[in-house]
């Protein structure tokens, strides 16, 4: 195995072993993003028992299962097994909150390693590892519920179709048709919106809509939403027992200390994407983190999943969020690792697809997306990693870059891959001064076997970029050979 596959894909047992591996990419310009690639080898029975046990609320379980949060944000046994059909992407089961403080020491020990493999060091964490999902599905059900009551109130004032980011509300408007639903009093609803927390515009846009749900407003406790199904008014936020807010809380002191350890240790921390029913709540608690810790520059990531169709809608949000916040943009940009999962569970539940119809099409919105940052970054202190083993979208990033004036030395756009892949692209950008970095698996063999059962369902790909690395050491070879450059060494 280490001679084989093993050798290809993983650094090494432990960070002792792995050092030469970074050393020599260090040497060649490219970094190091360090990932213990360990992972329980759990049945698919024994995984979909975690999770169903996991998702549930002690409220759901008192009412046998009966669940008010949308389909897409309950638990469904056909789908509990989260690996399936996921290759690129590690997945963590909540077993304990003492396996949730085993998972952070692992992250902090990747944060220390980090610091000390390179000067500008990355490392990567899932908020799924560092608590019980229960809280990001109810968290992503809030969010959902929130920002499409937005949408349905928009729709109403002739405003549906526009951008995201472009959408405004007539706060006039929406007072009436919020007393006519009976969510509340003219006077309650006047008290909402009110000069000192949006202004004296008149209008109230998406970003306004969401900071009314956060959790430090009284408000917050009394906002209700319309039920689409019914038709009743249910409250947005839902109750959660003492022990369940202990768990939470947890949760959020867990990122608490990797964010300040990865502040002293100099490391950018990036926070992966998860699934799309988890991924509202991600995305809003690693914004707190970079409100938090992103003042003077990027240090927390949040990463963008390109082949949702609201990918764009969620990178311009954050984007003008930091602009008002005044606070750093950080981003990784992926493709995305759940397509086959997310389809499948959508068509399965019945609830509407969240990816794009075609390959070309996030191809389309990656570089929508890209294209949009690279622009923020000519007047903002922000930063992008491109995480691609795609070329044309590595070509086109060289090309915006220089067409904008975005210089390496600046250390403002990233590039990632994974180790054992896509080396013709690499270490070219990093023996040209590009921040290269490749995503470095380590742990003992025959505990990283999930993650390596992964690669080799990624065999096709593999191989494919095996043939394209051949194919240019091939044109090297004839190259050197026509010129004479290519010589014996005497014996």
């Amino acid at each position: 195995m280490k001679m084989t596959f093993y050798g290809q894909f993983v650094a090494g047992e432990d960070q002792e072993s792995i050092r030469p591996l970074i050393q020599h990419n260090r040497a060649f310009g490219v970094g190091s993003i360090l990932d213990y690639s360990v992972e329980e080898d759990l049945t698919p029975e024994e995984a979909e028992r975690k999770e169903m046990e996991s998702c549930t609320s002690a409220v759901e379980r008192d009412s046998c299962g009966t669940s008010k949060r949308e389909k897409q944000f309950q638990a469904h046994r056909a789908f509990g097994d989260r690996r399936d059909g996921v290759v690129s992407a590690r997945t963590y089961f909540y077993a304990s909150e003492a396996k949730c403080d085993s998972h952070m020491e692992t992250f902090l020990r990747c944060i220390e390693a980090s610091g000390g493999a390179s000067e500008d060091g990355f490392s990567a964490i899932k908020l799924s590892a560092l608590g019980r999902p229960q809280f990001l599905l109810q968290f992503s059900d809030v969010l959902a519920k929130w920002r499409r009551f937005f949408h349905q109130m928009a729709a109403e004032q002739g405003k549906a179709g526009l951008a995201a980011v472009d959408t405004k509300l007539e706060v006039a408007a929406l007072q009436e048709s919020v007393v006519k639903m009976g969510i509340a009093s003219r006077t309650e609803i006047e008290n909402w919106f009110t000069a000192e927390t949006l202004g004296v515009s008149g209008t109230l846009d998406l970003l306004d809509w969401d900071s009314l749900i956060d959790s430090k407003t009284e408000l917050s406790k009394h906002l209700v939403v319309p039920n689409m199904q019914t038709g009743q008014l249910e409250p947005l936020l839902s109750r959660f027992t003492k022990e369940e807010e202990l768990q939470m809380t947890r949760m959020l002191q867990r990122m608490d200390v990797l964010a300040k350890k990865a502040s002293e240790a100099g490391v950018r921390l990036m926070v992966d994407a998860e699934q799309t029913y988890f991924q509202p709540a991600i995305s809003r608690l690693t914004l707190e983190m970079q409100r938090r810790f992103n003042v003077e520059k990027p240090l927390i990531f949040n990463t963008y999943q390109c082949y949702l169709k609201e990918a764009y809608d969620n990178v311009t949000l954050d984007v003008e969020l930091a602009r008002r916040e005044g606070w750093c943009f950080g981003a990784k940009l992926v493709r995305g690792a759940y397509m086959a999962q997310e389809r499948a569970r959508a068509l399965e539940i019945g609830y509407e697809d969240p990816i794009n119809p075609t390959y070309e099409a996030t191809n389309t919105m990656y570089h929508r997306c890209l294209n949009y940052v690279l622009e923020e970054l000519k007047h903002a202190r922000a930063a992008v990693m491109v995480a691609s083993h795609n070329e044309d979208t590595v070509r086109f990033t060289l090309r915006r870059m220089e067409e904008l004036g975005l210089h390496p030395a600046d250390r403002q756009v990233y590039f990632g891959q994974l180790l054992g892949m896509c080396d013709q692209i690499s270490f070219p950008l990093g023996q040209a001064g590009f921040p290269v970095y490749k995503y470095v698996p380590y742990g003992p063999v025959m505990e990283v076997l999930p993650y390596l059962s992964r690669r080799a369902l990624e065999n096709s790909g593999v191989m494919k970029g095996a043939q394209r690395e051949r194919q240019l050491l091939w044109q090297e070879l004839k190259r050197r050979l026509r010129t004479g450059s290519l010589c014996h060494r005497p014996a």
